[in-house]
């Protein structure tokens, strides 16, 4: 699979880079985190949101609402699920790594996305990006044998443990957490997940 850069025009239907941030404090809070054999995400950690450049994100990235920095970190080459939120998120890359990302708008009536729409990009190291909220993502993927290191800014509460009713019809279906909504590949076994990705599971050599 091509791997573009997301300094290419090709990225701006996906999200944008963000400029302006003073990010050394984060980069180095992050090096403290923990880097395993498969991938961890933590939706909050208090130490990163105790930065200054907290209040930041807060403010100029999510217009003043209340926002949770958490980190994904690990080893990965495949893209296993898509994800998306009814917000942007905010990603800002420790370590290189590649997104596997995609359109919400190329999901089908019956809610099943053809992998084969999957773009790759690469989210060079030191790199704060905005992904859009009709960008289908999930975890990234590694580089270098060290693995990946990737802040994750999100409105508070996303991606938290649901607390109220869900039906389990339609979109409903796909919400496996808070602000949420997730379609698996019948590869990766995510337990709990909607297996509507059709084709391969892209993977990254």
């Amino acid at each position: 699979m091509k791997i573009q850069n997301v300094t290419d025009a090709s990225f701006g239907k996906y999200g944008k880079v963000l400029t302006g941030y003073d990010l050394g404090a984060l980069l180095r809070e992050m090096k403290h985190t923990p880097v395993p054999e498969d991938t961890v995400y933590v939706p909050s950690v208090e130490e990163l949101e105790a930065l200054d450049i907290a209040g930041e994100f807060q403010n100029r990235g999510y217009g003043g609402l209340p926002i949770q920095i958490g980190y994904c970190n690990g080893h990965n080459k495949k893209l296993n699920a898509v994800e998306y939120h009814r917000c942007s998120e905010i990603n800002v890359a420790v370590t290189d790594l590649v997104l596997l990302i995609g359109c919400q708008q190329d999901i089908t009536e019956d809610f099943t996305y053809d992998t084969s729409k999957i773009e790759a990009f690469l989210v060079p190291a030191g790199t704060a990006i905005e992904v859009y909220a009709t960008t289908l993502h999930y975890a990234p993927c590694h580089v270098a044998e060290g693995g990946f290191q990737c802040v994750v800014v999100l409105p508070r509460g996303t991606n938290t443990d649901i607390t109220f009713p869900v039906a389990k019809t339609g979109e409903d279906a796909l919400m496996t957490a808070k602000n949420k909504w997730l379609i698996g590949h019948e590869e990766a076994a995510i337990e709990g997940a909607f297996n509507g990705l059709k084709g391969e599971n892209i993977t990254i050599d």
